[in-house]
């Protein structure tokens, strides 16, 4: 393989801000990352979820830090290494010195890695980046496999054409709003990112897939064990209330740094006026 490649892909960014460079980077990585674990058969166990998923295969126009999976089928003995050195082999056939750390703990559902690599500022060619003694020293790449996932998720089958044509597994849209909602629902902190996937969804007027997200609520979170009945009107009133306690502000200090600079006054926006209005149009599609 050839740094090239990379090179080329970074290009066609068109990135204005040395902070675009950085979170572009990150996402050419994760797309050689995907096509190693197919390559390694991760796909026949796992399927793609997050927002991630959502930026790779259905265009979302934010940056994403993670790659996030769940099992086909549960697997409290499931261990990463071995799809983790292909990952690895792969990034490193382009020049890079990537090594992995994996994080997880046999007492945990999720499995949790990281990815990095200390020598991207220096073997690639920037624009806006800082002179090479105040770039970045690392680039990291969390992976994280849910290995207990809940009941109901739907998947299918796509093809992704960079680095080279492979194929991968994804949740399908309903299944990754009900994802979204769960993390939206449950979350005990704020994260502008997912607020800002919601509205996505909202315009997409894509509906959850209310068995995946009951199951995910049965599993974790303050609805954790209890029989709740999630139709879609219970959905859409916690989503209500949910909208009603949040800080916009702290959303939007979070989402900030994942825009790209042409998109950022439109965050000015976000209020609870704002975010109910979306919910609406979407409950009434």
């Amino acid at each position: 393989m050839n740094i090239a490649l990379i090179q080329d892909r970074l290009r066609e960014y068109a990135c204005a801000t040395s902070l675009e460079e950085e979170c572009a980077t990150k996402e050419i990585v994760q797309e050689v990352c995907l096509a190693a674990l197919s390559r390694a058969g991760f796909f026949r166990k796992a399927v793609f979820q997050g927002g991630t998923a959502l930026r790779v295969l259905y265009q979302l126009p934010r940056f994403s830090e993670d790659l996030d999976f769940i099992l086909k089928a549960p697997d409290r003995k499931f261990v990463m290494d071995k799809f983790l050195r292909k990952v690895v082999e792969e990034l490193n056939d382009y020049g890079f010195r990537f090594e992995f750390q994996d994080r997880s703990r046999v007492d945990e559902n999720v499995r949790k890695a990281f990815l990095k690599d200390d020598s991207w500022a220096s073997i690639l060619t920037f624009q806006h980046l800082a002179p090479r003694s105040t770039r970045p020293k690392k680039i990291q790449i969390k992976i994280e496999v849910d290995t207990n996932p809940p009941d109901g998720s739907v998947s299918e089958g796509r093809i992704l054409d960079y680095p080279f044509p492979f194929t991968i597994v994804v949740q399908d849209m309903p299944s990754l709003l009900a994802g979204k909602s769960h993390a939206l629902l449950c979350r005990p902190f704020i994260k502008g990112r997912d607020w800002y996937d919601f509205l996505w969804y909202a315009r997409k007027r894509t509906q959850p897939n209310l068995t995946f997200l009951k199951n995910a609520l049965y599993q974790t979170g303050p609805w954790k064990g209890l029989n709740v009945d999630v139709t879609s009107d219970w959905y859409y009133d916690s989503m209500e209330k949910r909208i009603e306690a949040i800080d916009w502000d702290e959303a939007k200090r979070d989402i900030r740094r994942f825009l790209r600079a042409i998109e950022i006054p439109s965050i000015d926006l976000w209020n609870r006026s704002f975010f109910q209005q979306q919910l609406t149009k979407m409950r009434r599609s």
